[in-house]
Parts: structure tokens; C-alpha cells; sequence
């Protein structure tokens, strides 16, 4: 059944979704359930580490002699999440002992580097949804059960996940500490960060880390040689520098457009534009400090983008201001990590005009 639980984002009313682990949690009681009772079931409650209880739709109910399984469709809500609307199944076994043996199928991808939340080899069934599972179907009965979870679509939808980049291979993730998806929540983004940098220490080590807000950024550190160790950080520069300091890395370089480190320069940490803007600010700052006169500073204000503000720079004999940018955001890192030596590199790019631009 559809959730109505709604949360405001940005002004918004945004309906709220179940989790992957909701889902298998719900599967797997309904299946033993019928496994109990011989009888198919329509629904099926449980509880939510959020506090919320669900009232979830089953499907596909099959009942044989010793094993019954059914799906529950993933209902993401409002978020842009690529797991919504497909099915995760569990399929239940009655065993000889009170043991519930939990495991992943078809679908469920699994963990091969250390660092993750399990062994490698194991199915990337996050510990939350395990527990959950294991509380639901031990409600029914007693008895133990081997329990797999399943998902026919999960290696073609895993591909559009970041499963690949944090060492999961095959399929989805069963996931969600709160058995609620939120939308649009910061909170899973940044754990994601967390987890490649994580995968970045396990495989390359702590010497040093390459930063970039996005695809774009990805392809300007590869013609530079900065293809190892590197995250995708998005607009989180802040979280994700202090996570990496913490982590013990020995140096961080980060690569990023104008737009996004022209914000940096001057010391915002998220460059979200719901957060900040300041983009002309950081240009007529950095102008100031270099001596430009009044009338280029109103010039460069009247700008609408980065680019433009670049451009204008440049051609008033002002290209050096991105030297100016890089070495202050370079200062306001050491800064916001509280360590003055810390060795800190940060290389601005243009769209138009690449990496050089002095």
C-alpha cells in the first residue's frame, strides 16, 4: 500500500517510500506465513526501525510443501531512487532447527572488498534489514527458516547504483537503517561518500586522495593523471574532506569546476545553491585583492554565471585570479580541518577554457 507519510524539502511536500530492507522484511514474514497456514496472504505489517509500521502488499504468492515466497513492490516515494517500483522476493524453507539462516538470490549483489559491513562473499544485506527479518519471521513461529531474498531485476538496476564503486558486485544492495526512505536525503549521500573513501583506503591506501564534484571532474583529473583514489563528492566538500582527514589520508588534491570552487574559495563547504551562491562574491574578492578597479568589479557583479565572470576576468588581463581562487581555497581548507601544514591541492577548471587559464 501506498506510504502516506509526507516530509517539506526546499518547500515541498514530498511523499515518503519503504526501504529495499522493508520490502525483504515484509516477503520474508508473508512467506512463512503462508508457509505456516497453508493459505495466501494479501498484506502483511511490520515494524520500522523509524518507528513506523507498514502495511505492505504482497504479490506473486507461491505455496509448495516445504517452501513459500512472494514479492513486495519497492515504493521509493518521491525520491529519485532507481530501486522504485521493482520487486524484491523472499523465498522461505522450513529447517529442523529454530535457526534462521538469511541469504541473498538472484539480484542481491555481493560484497567482494573488505571494509563493508560484511565478508566478503557474502550478499550485500545491510545488518538493519538482517535484523529486521530475522524479527519479523521469528513473530510467526518458533521454528527456524532459511530465508533467501531475491531480486529478478537487480543485476540490470545494480548497474545504476554505486554498488560497483564501493566493491558490490551483481545486483542491489538490501539497504535502509530506518526502513523509511526519506526523500532527497543528504544523510544517504554522504554515506556513500564515506563508504568509497573507505574502499579508497582498503585499496590504494592513505597516501593520497583525488576529489571531484562530479563526471565532468572525473574526466579533467584523468587527462591530468589523477585516475587512482579518486570519490566522487558532489556538493559535500566539507563532510567529506573532514571524514578523509580523520581516516589518517596524507594529502587531498581536489578538481572542480568554477562554479562549484569559486564558492570554496571563500570558504563554503557545501556548494549546493539551496545552501550558497556567491560565486560573483568570490570573483570580485579575489579582484579586489588584486588591485582591479571599481569598474571591472561592477562588471564581473552584473555577470549571470561562472563562466561569464571568468570570461569578463580574463579578458581585463585578470586570469590570474585562478591561481588567487586555488591557493585561497586551498588556505580554507587547512583552515576548517584546524592543521595549517596539512598538504592540500586544489586545481579550478573552466568549461571553455580547461585548466590553465592564467
Amino acid at each position: 500500500m501506498t506510504l502516506e507519510m509526507y516530509v517539506i524539502k526546499e518547500g515541498k511536500r514530498l511523499r515518503c517510500g519503504y526501504t529495499t530492507g522493508s520490502c525483504a522484511a515484509g516477503a520474508a514474514k508473508a512467506a512463512a506465513i503462508m508457509l505456516e497456514t497453508g493459505q495466501k496472504i494479501s498484506y502483511v505489517e511490520i515494524d520500522t526501525p523509524a518507528g513506523v509500521r507498514l502495511k505492505l502488499e504482497i504479490n506473486n504468492q507461491k505455496i509448495e510443501k516445504e517452501v513459500a515466497s512472494c514479492s513486495i513492490v519497492k515504493d521509493g516515494g518521491d525520491d529519485p531512487d532507481v530501486t522504485d517500483g521493482m520487486e524484491i522476493f523472499a523465498e522461505v524453507r522450513k529447517r529442523e532447527d529454530n535457526k534462521i539462516i538469511i541469504d541473498g538470490g538472484k539480484g542481491v549483489g555481493r560484497i567482494r572488498r573488505k571494509g563493508l559491513f560484511g565478508k566478503v562473499g557474502q550478499a550485500a544485506i545491510n545488518p538493519v534489514p538482517m535484523k529486521m527479518i530475522e524479527k519479523e519471521v521469528s513473530e510467526v513461529s518458533s521454528r527456524g527458516y532459511d530465508i533467501s531474498i531475491y531480486a529478478p531485476r537487480g543485476e540490470e538496476i545494480g548497474k545504476k547504483t554505486f554498488n560497483e564503486n564501493i566493491g558490490i558486485e551483481g545486483g542491489i544492495s538490501i539497504i535502509g537503517t530506518k526502513g523509511i526512505v526519506y526523500p532527497m536525503s543528504e544523510d544517504a549521500l554522504i554515506k556513500t561518500i564515506y563508504m568509497e573513501v573507505d574502499m579508497i583506503e582498503e585499496t590504494y591506501g592513505t597516501d593520497n586522495i583525488v576529489l571531484v564534484p562530479g563526471n565532468y571532474g572525473e574526466k579533467i583529473s584523468d587527462s591530468l593523471g589523477l585516475s587512482e583514489g579518486r570519490v566522487k563528492i558532489s556538493n559535500y566538500i566539507g563532510d567529506s574532506i573532514l571524514y578523509i582527514y580523520n581516516k589518517g589520508f596524507k594529502s587531498i588534491t581536489l578538481v572542480g569546476h568554477v562554479g562549484k570552487f569559486s564558492k570554496l574559495s571563500i570558504g563554503v563547504f557545501n556548494t549546493h545553491s539551496k545552501v550558497c551562491d556567491g560565486r560573483m562574491e568570490a570573483f570580485i574578492y579575489y579582484l579586489a585583492l588584486n588591485g582591479a578597479p571599481r569598474e571591472l568589479l561592477d562588471k564581473v557583479n552584473n555577470a549571470i554565471t561562472a563562466e561569464e565572470g571568468l570570461n569578463i576576468c580574463i579578458e581585463a588581463g585578470y586570469g590570474e585570479i585562478v591561481k588567487s581562487m586555488e591557493r585561497g581555497a586551498e588556505e580554507k581548507i587547512r583552515k576548517y580541518l584546524k592543521d595549517e601544514s596539512y598538504p592540500v591541492k586544489v586545481i579550478i577548471y573552466s568549461m571553455e577554457r580547461g585548466v590553465d587559464m592564467g
